[in-house]
């Protein structure tokens, strides 16, 4: 099969079975009586993430760290400049100050801490028990913030990983994810959604395969870094899910939640995908990104919070020069 289909059957592969597994899990956790918000926090948080932790996993169990850690990085540096920046251009969006002291600092900090690692370490299991470990944390603070008002306030203080559930949920049909009779039986019933469940699973894995072994015979082909294509190519494809919700959102004028959608990944990403990788299948951080590409995703996650707090408000102006930031870090990139 030529390499450029083998990246695009991926590609689709991931996206396709990502979505089947989300909506599978999502029903049988209702059935179980589990709350929205915590179906929301973890399943749909953590679910819409599983093209990037697949083909991580996948390409460092291959020896392809390249592109495991790649994805990590690449993914974190394109959900700001590319998504956000695309987004900001469809509609403004205006930002919540807390938001931006909570999850912008804490998706700061997470970089930074990936940095930490480039420098002195490896991604380890220690380093991915560490990571996991502040993922749930993170989880466990933003269930308490979604259950409880914020002081002096009506309503809950909503958190990105609330809002990356919430984006991923508005671009679906209503009922779609939460019928509006769980215990209803036929379609809706329990063996379709572990029959879901599993085809996902099945689907993610041949995709995550497939993007793997297309990705490094693009690499070799072209005479490259397989870190190149794994900051690019692969971080940009499998952030095609974001890509839509966040866009979505935005064309909806709810940017708020496509900015949350952002944040959470980027959070969900180097926490999540990098603990999970790390735990699963350690690997070396290749000399290239952790010289030069950590501190770029580490340089954005600290942009970002200099426009956003600029009057709080991320605009088409700086949403364009987001976009051609991005463009200049993919040229710079390639070589010629």
């Amino acid at each position: 099969m030529p390499t450029p289909l083998l990246i695009l059957l991926g590609l689709v592969l991931l996206v396709v079975g990502g979505e089947l597994f989300v909506r599978g899990a999502v029903r049988i956790a209702e059935r179980f009586g589990v709350s929205p918000l915590m179906i929301g926090l973890t399943l749909v948080g953590f679910g819409t993430s599983m093209p990037e932790l697949v083909t991580s996993v996948q390409a460092s169990l291959a020896g392809a760290p390249g592109i495991a850690v790649g994805n990590i990085v690449g993914s974190n540096i394109a959900n700001i400049l590319l998504i956000l920046g695309i987004s900001a251009l469809i509609f403004p969006i205006a930002v919540p100050s807390a938001a931006l002291r909570r999850d912008g600092m804490l998706g700061a900090a997470a970089a930074a801490a990936l940095v930490a690692v480039a420098l002195v370490w490896t991604l380890d299991r220690w380093v991915g028990a560490a990571f996991l470990a502040g993922l749930v944390a993170y989880i466990a603070y933003a269930w308490r913030q979604e259950s409880v008002p914020a002081p002096g306030h009506t309503a809950p203080d909503h958190t990105a990983a609330y809002e990356k559930a919430q984006a991923f949920e508005g671009v679906h049909p209503p009922g779609s994810l939460h019928p509006a009779d769980p215990a209803a039986p036929g379609w809706r019933g329990t063996p379709l959604s572990v029959g879901l469940v599993l085809v996902g699973l099945v689907l993610v894995v041949a995709g995550g395969g497939l993007l793997v072994e297309g990705a490094t015979a693009l690499a070799r082909s072209l005479g490259v870094a397989e870190s190149i294509i794994g900051l690019t190519i692969v971080a940009v494809g499998t952030s095609m899910p974001e890509l839509v919700t966040s866009v979505v959102a935005a064309l909806r004028r709810h940017a708020d939640v496509a900015l949350g959608n952002v944040l959470g990944s980027n959070i969900y990403n180097v926490l999540g995908i990098g603990g999970a990788t790390g735990l699963i299948a350690p690997t070396a951080i290749p000399a290239d990104i952790a010289g030069f590409d950590v501190y770029v995703m580490l340089a954005v996650a600290l942009l970002l919070l200099v426009f956003a707090r600029t009057g709080w408000r991320i605009g088409r102006r700086e949403g364009a020069l987001l976009v051609t930031c991005y463009v200049g870090y993919i040229a710079w990139s390639w070589p010629t």
